[in-house]
């Protein structure tokens, strides 16, 4: 190797080796292992010499060598682990190969040689690569994968994922040397961190099913897609999700659970499964080949649960996941199986009612305990009740969702009630059931649990059951009274004394809830009632005029709107348009759909919304609905501004011609000026600056002599934006001066305070960081308040350039840390200031230093959303910070 004299200095790639088991293999040959230990060094020297190495010192096993090159330094890694494998080795006296082996770790960063040594972190960091590799195995940082160049025959570099490092912040992505000659199957590499999963966090104890969990586990291992089958109800998610979690070990990439109940559509699958996984749509590229591109090289297993909800495209899906990735594994839980070849199918048995071994109580008898206790409030069951839960559970032929609901029962009834009222039902049980046998002894299994309580409603409370199936999420009193014909209290109280509903109580009303098995069992009656029709035409009124109240006031006054009113309509509405885009009116599906107007933009959803609204269309030409032009004009303007936000620009300004379209054939002044006032921003995002400000400026002239200058306040936002761009400042905070009004008179725009946000970038663009202040935490009180999530985003990062400019970097460096991750999640486009914020990073990384910067970037990215506002309204004002000159005295 080169001399020691000649230190490379600069980027360097830093070298460990060190032999795994020395300590035993030591002890193995004795006196032996000392030319062991030689010839190792030997062999590794001679490969590290034809890569320009410096070793800088030898201690016991490891060796410690620099580089200038890191395509060399891997290539040497290469060759070594080669002659090592080659070399001919002695063997124990009871014939064991007594080949060391030896793990190696590099990683590249700035350092200088000071006294013939190097003192910089960077080798720190290198020395804990090697730390986490296993004996045979060649660990790289991703600083080292990123200077590598291209490697020789067939060599490449395998991504090992995100793992921590022994003391060091943060993750560091681990990279393999895969190469002809090398090992390639290791364990996960040594590293302190967890592996990865989203497994949901359970609230009550798991019982029992210690051998259905142990099968599952065992299929998981020599099957890749395993399939566990059973009725709704039958525990099927709870056992597969317990099965998963004693698994992640073994998937050094993770285990995602991604929920396929909670997916409007079939459209949904992908973009849900990417979401569980972490990835994000790719403009222009299916979102499947963003996933089989990502799973290719990884071993991961996937939890699709509740697969049944959308079975041809978790078919789909699942067969090109397991075609492009050879080492993925999925597990789905559904009510019937995929149909895939190669599929396990795995039926969930009950739970079992037979006592156990130890003279315990059974696994159904050992749940219903648990439960019941928890329903009277954490008081213990008496012994006394024990033979009738017993029989309880029996009766129930322990299906979890039936024991479920059975205790559920005990805050009204006695266990010998109970007991009694369940022989006296279950006799009538399996009559007037049909089908092929695995269904009918699925659905059996379900009658078991949902007919015992309906067969004994009158008429009344059998139709407000089947009738509240059309709900998707918990419902009040007044959404059941504009459901039902007359007075429901009755009928109400009688599901609740059943079980079929259960009560919760609030700070201000009590809501009402389904189980989604009851509400699928509800919803398959209502339809052969022949009533789906017309609870279905009367849920889409009723979201509707929810939707419409909540842009009111309690006396029917427009409100300034807040988008925390809407999260709980989310699932109605969808519910709503699935109707709207198969059965029903798809002109009022447009009306829902405009509902949700900034909702879909604020909460990351617009992918979603534009789905909606291509379906509506499709709808409308299906069946040639006539939809009045100024409502094809707001869908149109509505699908522009989703466009935008998903930074679709040219499907945006398409969306937007379209619009201007039917507003024009309306004959709609206001609608009009609205639609063009929309025009400017994906104008600017083109760089068509000159089109955009003479279309801003045309419009908000047009819009005075007409009378309808309320409706250009988005005008008067792009054009303050291009001029803030332009730099002409004064003009900018003229304009936005005088649409303060403007925006206060508008309820559904105020709430965002844009006014001040623009406002706020003027005043830093200025210098002025006491009114940029002043502005941008008006502006994010107002948004958090009125839940404008997007936009909070927005303002965290100025709220960053205002803490840069002054200096404070690590709070500036924070912010944008947790405003990133908050788009992230949000899975949102930069938008028009993307560039803007970009510069000031850089800038502030300058300044701070890799490290620093990224230290605390991190720190960042790991708030919530509540939190990052929360530290952006703890820094102080620019006039009570140590030499303001705001409080001096005047001299």
């Amino acid at each position: 190797m080169s001399a020691r004299t000649h230190l490379p200095s600069g980027l360097v790639t830093f070298l460990f080796t060190d032999i795994e088991g020395s300590t035993r293999l030591a002890q193995m040959l004795g006196t032996g292992y000392r030319p062991v230990l030689q010839e190792h060094r030997q062999v590794i020297r001679r490969a590290l010499s034809k890569a320009d190495g410096v070793e800088l010192f030898t201690e016991g096993d490891s060796l410690f060598v620099a580089f200038a090159d890191a395509t060399a330094a891997l290539a040497a890694c290469i060759e070594a682990q080669r002659q090592l494998a080659a070399h001919d080795w002695p063997t124990t006296a009871d014939g064991t190969d007594a080949r060391p082996k030896v793990r190696m770790g590099l990683h590249t960063g700035f350092a200088e040689p000071y006294g013939g040594e190097y003192t910089s972190p960077e080798v720190h960091r290198a020395a804990r690569v090697a730390a986490a590799a296993h004996g045979g195995q060649v660990l790289c940082s991703a600083a080292t994968a990123a200077r590598v160049g291209e490697l020789v025959g067939d060599a490449y570099l395998l991504d090992l994922g995100l793992h921590r490092l022994r003391g060091f912040d943060g993750c560091e992505r681990i990279f393999q040397l895969v190469a002809p000659g090398l090992d390639r199957q290791f364990p996960r590499p040594r590293t302190i961190d967890a592996p990865a999963h989203n497994l949901p966090v359970q609230t009550t104890r798991f019982i029992g099913r210690a051998t259905e969990r142990a099968a599952v586990r065992d299929l998981i291992g020599t099957h890749r897609i395993v399939t566990v089958v059973g009725a709704g109800g039958a525990g099927k998610t709870r056992l597969a999700v317990e099965a998963a979690g004693e698994l992640v070990e073994q998937f050094r990439d993770g285990v995602w659970f991604a929920d396929l109940s909670a997916v409007a559509t079939s459209d949904l699958v992908d973009v849900a499964v990417a979401a569980a996984v972490g990835l994000r749509p790719e403009p222009g590229r299916p979102v499947i080949q963003t996933l089989a591109d990502h799973v290719r090289d990884r071993r991961m297993l996937i939890l699709l649960d509740t697969s049944d909800a959308q079975l041809p495209a978790a078919r789909r899906l699942v067969s090109r996941l397991l075609s492009a990735g050879p080492a993925i594994t999925v597990l789905a839980t559904s009510r019937e199986p995929l149909g895939l070849a190669g599929e396990v199918v795995w039926r969930i048995p009950p739970l079992s009612v037979e006592r156990a071994s130890g003279g315990g109580f059974s696994d159904a008898v050992a749940l219903l305990v648990d439960r019941a206790s928890a329903a009277r409030g954490g008081r213990p069951v008496e012994p006394g009740d024990i033979a009738q839960l017993t029989r309880v559970a029996e009766a129930l032929e322990g299906l979890p969702l039936a024991l479920e609901l059975a205790a559920a029962r005990l805050r009204l009834l006695s266990a010998a009630q109970l007991a009694t009222r369940i022989d006296d039902v279950l006799g009538i049980l399996d009559a007037g059931h049909s089908g092929p046998v695995e269904a009918s002894d699925r659905h059996r299994t379900m009658q078991a649990a949902v007919d015992w309580s309906y067969r004994t409603l009158d008429e009344r409370a059998a139709r407000l059951l089947r009738w509240l199936s059309v709900f998707a999420s918990p419902v009040d009193l007044p959404a059941i009274e504009w459901l039902h014909d007359g007075d429901p209290l009755d009928p109400l109280a009688t599901l609740v004394d059943k079980s079929l509903l259960q009560a919760e109580a609030g700070t201000a009303n009590a809501t009402y809830r389904m189980l989604d098995p009851i509400r699928a069992y509800a919803a398959r009656l209502l339809v052969e009632a022949g009533e789906e029709e017309s609870a279905r035409e009367r849920h889409v009124a009723w979201c509707l005029q929810a939707a419409h109240d909540a842009y009111l006031d309690t006396d029917g006054r427009p409100v300034t709107l807040s988008l925390y009113t809407l999260d709980p309509l989310a699932d109605e509405l969808r519910a709503a348009l699935h109707w709207t885009v198969t059965r029903g009116s798809a002109r009022q599906g447009l009306a829902v759909a405009g509902a949700l107007d900034q909702w879909w933009r604020e909460r990351g959803l617009v992918r979603e919304g534009r789905m909606w609204l291509f379906r509506l269309y499709e709808r409308i030409s299906a069946t040639g609905e006539p939809v009045p032009d100024a409502e094809l004009a707001a869908a149109y303007h509505l699908h522009s501004l989703h466009a935008g936000a998903d930074g679709e620009t040219v499907e945006e300004l398409r969306f937007s011609q379209r619009a201007e379209a039917a507003a024009r054939r309306a004959g709609d002044p206001g609608l009009i000026a609205r639609v063009l006032a929309g025009r400017g921003a994906p104008l600017l995002d083109l760089g068509r600056f000159d089109e955009a400000e003479r279309t801003c400026r045309d419009v908000i002239a047009l819009a005075e002599e007409q009378g309808v200058a309320g409706e250009t306040l988005f005008a008067v936002y792009a054009l303050a934006q291009l001029l803030w761009r332009r730099g002409a400042l004064d003009e900018a905070a003229d304009l936005l001066a005088s649409a303060r009004t403007l925006e206060n008179s508008r309820p559904m725009e105020r709430g965002r305070r844009h006014v001040d946000m623009l406002l706020g970038l003027v005043a830093l663009s200025r210098g002025d960081l006491v009114a940029a202040h002043d502005h941008l935490i008006v502006a994010l009180r107002s948004r958090m308040s009125f839940g404008f999530h997007l936009r909070v985003c927005e303002t965290l990062m100025a709220i960053a350039v205002r803490c840069s400019l002054a200096g404070e970097t690590g709070t500036a460096a924070r912010l944008f840390g947790a405003a990133q991750a908050a788009r992230v999640r949000l899975r949102c486009s930069p938008g028009g200031f993307g560039t803007y914020w970009t510069d000031h990073q850089a800038a502030l990384r300058s300044s701070m230093g890799d490290a620093d910067f990224d230290e605390a970037y991190a720190a960042g990215g790991a708030l919530g959303l509540e939190e990052s506002v929360a530290l952006a309204l703890t820094i102080e004002h620019p006039d009570l910070v140590a030499g303001s000159i705001r409080f001096s005295a005047v001299e």
